[in-house]
């Protein structure tokens, strides 16, 4: 007897269950210190292979880290074992930027060292460079175990604390990447001590987006605490990073889309001119500056749409202006409104999320945009800017800005 299998459907089901601990200390390289050896022996009862991938940038300002962590590693040496040196890789959007030639490097040493999937990458340095190295990880025999050691206070709430590893590719930024949880993330609070100002600023932005669109109680803190931000007090910056990262990690475990398999990406309020921001300046304006003007540009849309009032959007201007951080740009000038939407939409999936605010603490995710709003939007940033007595640079026709116009400006 034929049987017809035409018509026929075998249907796949399964779900799996993702869990990592995000750890908050200082000084977590000294050898009596135990948290990262008890990380390693949560892989198993054994000595683990790990290669450890450090920050070109962090490397120069602790010069005696590799020391440090070959000395934590011989007195743990019962859950851990160092293969060759710390590799250097640059940090930064240039590390993204070179993001194959990133991956390539971490795949010969994977394969030079022998590394299995039970072995560890152990990632030290900011947002963009974890990203790349991340990527590497995830990709050698399918996924190695990835401890991240953000370095920024942009990867210690937010970048550094995710699910997503990536790298730029044929001028678009992320272009290439994965989802894969890491095996564990340590925020060491001392590698901010001699992080400069400017990157310290930088990081507060996403605070300030998490702020806006989840927690109405965090934004009070944020605004009441601007001065200490703005002079990078220890305790007010400790407890925005810890509280940024918690509301992070809680959005990807019960916003329902961890993979954002959807369209709708709240945590990216402020993103969709903040991405092409990056790409007109070459990456001279850091991801923190660029998202800080991209919500500055969305809030004053959402005030301009009626979704909320003059004081609300006042306290906005005035918390990003107060921390340091920049409400404009001249690139933003050049940006096309239309252009930049629908790589957005490309971005996430063929359908338009943007997430507006419905006031301090709340939000909405739309599908359409009014072009010429938005574009009017970009002309009264410019006029504000101005009106603070910070005329900005005029762009000189292209998209590259140097260091010291960028510098100018903020």
């Amino acid at each position: 007897m034929n049987l017809d299998l035409s018509m026929q459907t075998l249907q796949q089901q399964f779900s799996i269950q993702y869990s990592f601990p995000v750890f908050f200390s200082r000084n977590v390289f000294r050898a009596e210190d135990p948290l990262l050896a008890s990380v390693f022996s949560k892989g198993g009862e054994k000595r683990h292979n790990v290669l450890c991938v450090a920050d070109a940038g962090v490397l120069a300002e602790h010069p005696s880290l590799p020391g440090q962590i070959e000395y934590y590693a011989e007195a743990h040496r019962e859950v851990m074992q160092l293969c060759g040196p710390v590799l250097t890789v640059e940090g930064g959007e240039s590390c993204k930027a070179a993001g194959l030639t990133v991956v390539d490097t971490i795949l010969k040493c994977v394969q030079e060292y022998h590394l299995c999937r039970h072995s560890f990458i152990l990632a030290i340095g900011g947002g963009a460079m974890l990203d790349a190295v991340g990527y590497g990880a995830a990709v050698a025999h399918r996924g190695l175990r990835l401890i991240r050691m953000p370095t920024t206070v942009l990867g210690q709430n937010d970048a550094g604390v995710g699910v997503k590893n990536g790298i730029n590719f044929l001028g678009r930024k992320n272009f290439i990447g994965t989802f894969a949880p890491p095996f564990a993330v340590i925020n060491d609070f001392a590698f901010l001590d001699t992080l400069p100002h400017r990157d310290l600023r930088a990081g507060m932005a996403e605070a300030v987006k998490v702020a806006l669109i989840k927690d109405r109680s965090f934004f009070t803190y944020l605004y009441n605490q601007r001065f200490g931000l703005a002079s990078f007090s220890r305790q007010p910056m400790e407890e925005m990073i810890h509280r940024c990262a918690s509301l992070h990690i809680h959005h990807i475990s019960t916003g329902g889309d961890p993979f954002e398999l959807g369209s709708a990406r709240p945590l990216d309020f402020g993103h969709w001119s903040a991405h092409k921001l990056e790409e007109m300046t070459g990456g001279l304006l850091l991801h923190g500056e660029a998202v800080s003007i991209g919500m500055a540009l969305d809030s004053l849309y959402s005030y301009y749409k009626g979704m909320i009032d003059e004081s609300e959007l006042r306290q906005i201007f005035t918390l990003i202006g107060d921390v340091g951080l920049p409400l404009y740009h001249s690139a933003l000038a050049a940006l096309d409104v239309s252009a930049a939407l629908g790589e957005f939409r490309e971005h996430l999936g063929g359908e338009l999320a943007i997430t507006l605010l419905t006031g301090i603490g709340s939000k909405k995710e739309v599908d359409q945009i009014d072009i010429s709003l938005m574009e009017r939007c970009v002309k009264e940033l410019m006029l504000y800017y101005i009106s603070m007595g910070m005329e900005p640079i005029k762009a000189a026709g292209t998209h590259l800005y140097m260091e010291s116009q960028i510098d100018a400006t903020l």
